[in-house]
């Protein structure tokens, strides 16, 4: 489980196709501390760590990952969002997130405000995942507010510090982004959706 608050980015170096399988190895601050079989999430892709040489660790994407979230479009130097697993006596400062991205969005817009950034990104809302005004979502790995919430959009306001550690600084218009609904509100959405049919 993971809260959706991002520790560091981490650098792609290296990509090896496998068969269907992609293996990326990154580098982040903290790559002497990681261990074989830890989970870490990246752009809120819960993935399992199966190497470390030196400063750098590697992971492994399987066909089903690669065909749900944007981890496909990674390349040699880009950056992503990375947090660990809580810890048990962990403090619960985003929200609950499990690392299972639901579906990818699209940043349709990115307005430059006083003080923040708003972006506002378009999914697929046939899916069944809903957004909520001031509820929960997880773009990228990251615990964010909902504001402007619309059928097939929504928007999330960025503060400087969150822009300049994570990786939104670095997104651009038509950008595809990593996208976990709230757990609470999805558990919702189908009770209803079983109501209602």
């Amino acid at each position: 489980m993971f809260t959706g608050i991002v520790e560091a980015l981490a650098k792609v170096e290296h990509i090896e196709h496998d068969g269907t399988n992609i293996h990326f190895t990154f580098s982040c601050p903290f790559t002497h501390e990681l261990k074989i079989d830890q989970s870490i999430a990246h752009n809120g892709v819960c993935l399992t760590v199966i190497k470390i040489i030196n400063n750098q660790y590697t992971i492994t994407a399987i066909e089903e990952t690669l065909k749900k979230t944007n981890q496909k479009y990674l390349k040699v130097g880009n950056y992503v969002n990375i947090e660990r697993c809580m810890p048990a006596n962990g403090r619960f400062d985003g929200h609950i997130v499990q690392g299972h991205v639901d579906q990818t969005g699209k940043v349709i817009s990115i307005v430059k405000k006083e003080g923040s950034w708003e972006f506002t990104i378009q999914y697929n809302s046939s899916l069944g995942n809903i957004t909520v005004e001031k509820g929960s979502i997880t773009v990228n790995g990251t615990s964010l507010t909902v504001v402007n919430s619309r059928k097939d959009t929504f928007s999330v306001c960025i503060i400087p510090y969150t822009y300049e550690n994570t990786i939104f600084k670095y997104l651009k218009v038509d950008d595809v982004v990593n996208l976990e609904f709230d757990i609470i509100g999805k558990y919702i959405a189908k009770i209803l959706t079983k109501q209602s049919s």
